[in-house]
């Protein structure tokens, strides 16, 4: 697994060990060409400005990191389990991106709680909880209920080919689905502006 683009173009991150097991987690990392395919679709986001990211279940980090490359000004990893977020700060210091960065404790399963303080909005967000959960309507609903996508923000939820999603989230709209192997992305797009 490596970086794709931007200044860190190259570097390999840091995977897991034995098996993609450790302490009893397990990561899906995005594959290399569906993220550079997913980035490529998202460049005129870094082209315009220089989004303020955060990465929903972040494993490994490789979403986040990959915005950070390409010229994000910061970005928010949340994860729940200390094996990942362990994983995030060492791929963080790797690529030398850790001063722009904030790695938070969250358990995603119970909402959005650790987030109410976050006085910016997200002009990006990842969202890739295990395939399958059911989790990422109820999250992108909440992220737009505590206003923590900024107006024209864009929302990347991945999960399982076979899994459907709604063309509205409260105030985000579907514009675009894309399929890479096993995995689906979905493009979503906030349309109200903030008062």
């Amino acid at each position: 697994m490596r970086i794709i683009g931007g200044t860190a173009r190259g570097r390999r991150l840091a995977p897991l060990t034995s098996g993609k097991r450790r302490g009893g987690l397990r990561i899906r990392p995005t594959t290399d060409r569906a993220r550079e395919a997913i980035f490529n679709h998202l460049a005129p986001c870094f082209a315009a400005a220089s989004p303020k990211v955060l990465d929903l279940f972040a494993g490994t980090g490789a979403l986040g990191i990959e915005a950070l490359s390409r010229g994000a000004r910061t970005a928010v990893f949340a994860d729940k389990s200390p094996a990942a977020r362990g994983l995030i700060h060492k791929n963080l210091t790797l690529c030398g991106f850790l001063d722009r960065a904030v790695i938070k404790h969250c358990d995603l399963r119970q909402g959005l709680g650790g987030f109410r303080d976050d006085s910016d909005p997200f002009e990006l967000v990842f969202i890739d909880p295990p395939y399958r959960s059911g989790l990422t309507p109820t999250l992108v609903e909440d992220l737009c209920r505590l206003d923590l996508i900024a107006a024209g923000g864009r929302v990347v939820c991945e999960d399982a080919a076979g899994t459907t999603m709604p063309q509205v989230l409260g105030e985000c709209r579907l514009y675009d689905e894309r399929r890479y192997g096993d995995s689906v992305f979905w493009l979503y797009e906030m349309e109200t502006v903030h008062a």
